[in-house]
């Protein structure tokens, strides 16, 4: 996870990181706790929030504010919507930090999306131009399609995702070892998918794509890891079963890794079969390892990969399906030709420490341009700062009742008066009876 390789590669001499979950680490998601301890390795104070999922409670979200004006961070940074929301809001009661949100999606289709990431990225739209000093997308596709949602475009960068070459790298060892472990011989080629299951990952497509290849090549197995990619995904098992093909004796389903250097490095050709994406890890890190990625024109995964390997639009199985052919009827030589350009790319315009450095210098930038205030008075009990957070919370209330229409009240309530210099509701002047203003409402 980028959040982690960022954590633990900033310069501690000038950095100092802490890390709160606005869930527990323990939830369901196995990927979790040892990210946790990834993170406590590296010297990465971390906490958890333990929101449950849906409305935030406003005891925990006191919580928030709290344990931040304990902390008094310089900088706050928040990373994909809920926390972009609720944590750019409790920075301002706790005290003013600057804030960088962090924004890692491309699609908001509702069909694709559970209705409180597209109402919060909503929300977080009209608060854009009020709270955070920067906002960072992981790749230009995201950023062209925040900014036409409405998103403050003036403090829209783009930060790709890095990439560690001293971790990520060739290793004929990983060949062996790997499919040593599968039960393979030596010489079997390898088509590998890392991806949680969710429909944006396009794992259906892959498995028709998979068939098509299998009825041609029957020899070629297929290696699927990620979050909830096993065997007890009855619905992943019931595509495969379907194609009649035998295609089951071949795939061979891994759930979550904790050895993805040796992953990549172990298969011949590595794929993201994606509906949508923003800046994909998988191809990246398969890259960097010297494997040659076939992709769909998703996000900035085109420009990722550039000539380095093949590019197919998404959504079309049989297109995916050629592409792979062709690799696999290249031969040996070529992909590894092709691997070899892919590293070189990475290191060229990916590589972590300059990624970490483009992050470092975004914090040094907002910390360059933080106004002087010159009463430092608390903001947590200010009624106008909790009235924003009030409207906000309805709103999301009103998203889990499936009520648009009140939704979009509220959004409207909560960005029509915000002051760009406060971050609180501007309420128009009132006329007294002895007709001077009464501005005391702001």
């Amino acid at each position: 996870m980028m959040l982690y390789k960022l954590t633990s590669h900033m310069d501690r001499s000038s950095f100092v990181n802490e890390v709160i979950s606005l869930t527990n680490w323990h939830e369901k998601w196995p990927d979790w706790p040892p990210m946790r301890e990834q993170l406590k390795a590296s010297g990465v104070q971390t906490r958890a929030l333990s929101m449950r999922r849906g409305i935030p409670s406003p005891y925990q979200l006191l919580r928030l504010v709290q344990w931040l004006r304990e902390s008094r961070p310089h900088v706050v940074q928040t990373w994909m919507y809920h926390a972009n929301l609720i944590g750019g809001l409790a920075a301002r009661l706790a005290g003013h930090p600057p804030v960088v949100w962090g924004i890692h999606h491309t699609n908001l289709d509702p069909r694709q999306n559970k209705r409180h990431a597209v109402w919060t990225a909503r929300v977080c739209a009209g608060l854009s131009h009020q709270i955070p000093s920067r906002i960072v997308c992981c790749s230009e596709i995201s950023r062209q399609v925040h900014v036409r949602l409405g998103y403050a475009e003036e403090k829209t960068i783009v930060i790709p995702n890095g990439f560690d070459l001293s971790q990520f790298r060739p290793d004929a060892q990983s060949r062996t070892s790997f499919r040593r472990e599968l039960g393979l011989p030596e010489e079997t080629l390898l088509i590998g998918v890392a991806a949680r299951f969710h429909p944006l990952k396009g794992h259906r497509n892959f498995v028709e794509a998979a068939a098509r290849v299998h009825a041609r090549f029957p020899n070629v197995h297929f290696v699927l890891c990620g979050r909830d990619v096993d065997r007890n995904n009855a619905e992943l098992m019931h595509w495969i079963h379907r194609t009649g093909t035998g295609l089951a004796a071949v795939c061979h389903l891994l759930g979550v890794r904790d050895d993805m250097p040796r992953f990549f490095a172990a298969i011949d050709i590595a794929t993201s079969p994606s509906v949508s994406e923003a800046f994909p890890n998988a191809v990246g890190e398969a890259m960097a390892c010297g494997t040659p990625c076939v992709v769909t024109n998703a996000g900035d995964s085109a420009a990722l990969v550039g000539d380095t390997g093949k590019v197919v639009p998404p959504g079309d199985p049989n297109a995916l399906a050629e592409a792979l052919m062709e690799l696999v009827t290249s031969g040996p030589a070529v992909r590894e030709q092709l691997g070899a350009l892919a590293r070189k790319r990475v290191a060229q315009r990916y590589s972590l420490g300059s990624v970490v450095e483009h992050y470092q210098e975004t914090y040094r930038q907002v910390l360059a341009v933080l106004p002087k205030v010159a009463a430092k008075k608390e903001r947590a009990h200010d009624p106008t700062a909790w009235r924003v957070l009030g409207r906000t919370l309805y709103a999301l209330h009103c998203c889990e009742k499936k009520s648009r229409e009140m939704v979009e009240k509220q959004v409207q309530a909560i960005t029509r008066g915000l002051s760009a210099r406060h971050g609180y509701i501007q309420r128009p002047p009132v006329r007294q009876p002895n007709g001077r203003r009464n501005d005391a409402g702001r």
